[in-house]
């Protein structure tokens, strides 16, 4: 099968979560014996960020990447502009069309299409088309349904909005172009029922489906533990893993480490709020920064946590930082806001919080409660393996596919009769 993924961001020229599972569904499909391209905007990267490093990286056999960017930097900004204005792929429009027409895709698979084409792109090729809802681009520019940069949204004020947000209104949003360019997708699906719903809420007009993010199995090569060597303290820690960002909610935890007290916070990442965080956190010698940190050694941390702390204030879709905790066997204190409730009490994994207090007795007893530790860690593991992995999923996936198939592409859904979600030999070996 060919698969064309379209996306904003993909790494190395990314800023989240969303990118970093793009990346692991494409190396799983490659790792089966799909042909998978991504098509990706170098030039919104940049935009956003036009200082940073970037340590360009590898992909496995199988994975083909189109980076799209322009000559210069003032370039690059007029063709961001023109695609959040006009909601169409102005500059790039041209060579994405080719790729896809002369790629003979039998899957196009969307992403964040914000900056790659907006809702424009979704008409181009001619494929099975499905659209993963990472954000809630769809029904909110900002894309994180966070009115004014300061609450949730509860409905929409969406010009005044995007001024707080410091983005142009886009022009496209005012007319039926995301209605009738999305009839050209043929599946809608977000990784939580949660946004699912919200999505609906906010007057998206298409059923959203739900497939949840996954991890790697274990046997598919992916990081392994990497012992840390520079650990701040030897005492006892939660850990906190994420962009550094008010909307992740870090600053109504910090105030729980100040004075004495047996447990450390250890925070990871980095972002545009980290110097009022820093600052918040001056004279808490128990909460420690550690900056951005690999995935192998997040992996070491996350298996020596007491527990790890998810209090975002924003609607989020998912939650991978939920997994990766409970991949390890340690278990969550989770705000109970968007998904993390389905996801914790699915996995019966962690404890949720709502209040400052209850966010307080979560710690206390996560901290004092070993017996409890182990219980909700294994509990998370168990529903890991059975419900977030990447054989797991892809099941569902290539289910999906030969839905669409039998109805679009018969020929298609026979050669996917067969199809499993387990890696396949490719010349005597397995695609890795």
């Amino acid at each position: 099968m060919k698969i064309a993924m379209i996306t904003t961001f993909y790494p190395p020229y990314h800023f989240g979560g969303d990118a970093v599972f793009i990346r692991r569904l494409t190396h799983a499909l490659a790792r089966r014996g799909h042909d998978v391209h991504v098509i990706h905007d170098v030039d919104a990267f940049r935009l956003l960020a036009p200082d940073r490093e970037i340590a360009e990286t590898e992909e496995p056999a199988g994975v083909t990447v189109h980076r799209l960017e322009s000559a210069t930097r003032a370039q690059g900004f007029l063709s961001c502009l023109a695609t959040q204005q006009l909601g169409r792929p102005v500059v790039h429009g041209d060579r994405i069309r080719h790729i896809l027409e002369d790629g003979e895709f039998d899957v196009i698979h969307f992403h964040n299409i914000s900056l790659v084409g907006g809702p424009g792109v979704l008409a181009l090729g001619n494929a099975i088309k499905l659209y993963m809802a990472h954000e809630h681009w769809l029904v909110c520019p900002s894309h994180v349904l966070w009115r004014h940069g300061r609450e949730l949204c509860t409905g929409k004020e969406c010009l005044r909005c995007q001024f707080h947000h410091r983005r142009p209104p886009q022009l496209w949003r005012s007319t039926s172009k995301l209605e009738r360019e999305a009839e050209h997708v043929d599946v809608f699906y977000s990784p939580s029922r949660f946004s699912a719903n919200k999505h609906r809420e906010f007057g998206f007009g298409r059923e959203l489906e739900v497939m949840p993010y996954f991890l790697p199995d274990a046997d598919s090569g992916a990081e392994e533990p990497e012992a840390l060597t520079d650990a701040p303290s030897d005492r006892p820690f939660f850990l906190f893993v994420g962009r550094l960002e008010k909307i992740k909610g870090l600053q109504d935890v910090i105030p729980q480490f100040s004075g004495d007290g047996e447990s450390e916070l250890w925070v990871v990442g980095a972002g545009d709020y980290e110097d009022e965080l820093r600052a918040q956190a001056k004279g808490f010698p128990r909460v420690r920064f550690l900056g951005a940190r690999s995935s192998e050694q997040l992996r070491s941390l996350y298996a020596k946590a007491l527990a790890v702390v998810v209090p975002s204030v924003c609607y989020e879709t998912f939650g991978i930082i939920l997994l990766e905790a409970f991949r390890e066997g340690t278990p969550v204190l989770a705000r109970r806001l968007g998904p993390f409730p389905e996801i914790v009490e699915h996995a019966q994994g962690g404890i949720l919080f709502e209040t400052e207090a209850e966010l307080r007795d979560g710690l206390d007893t996560l901290a004092n409660d070993a017996a409890l530790r182990e219980q909700l860690g294994r509990q998370g593991k168990l529903t890991l393996e059975r419900t977030w992995t990447e054989t797991v999923v892809l099941e569902e996936y290539f289910g999906m596919i030969r839905r669409v198939a039998e109805e679009k592409n018969p020929a298609l859904a026979r050669a996917l009769a067969d199809v499993t979600g387990s890696p396949v030999a490719i010349d005597g070996q397995e695609n890795a």
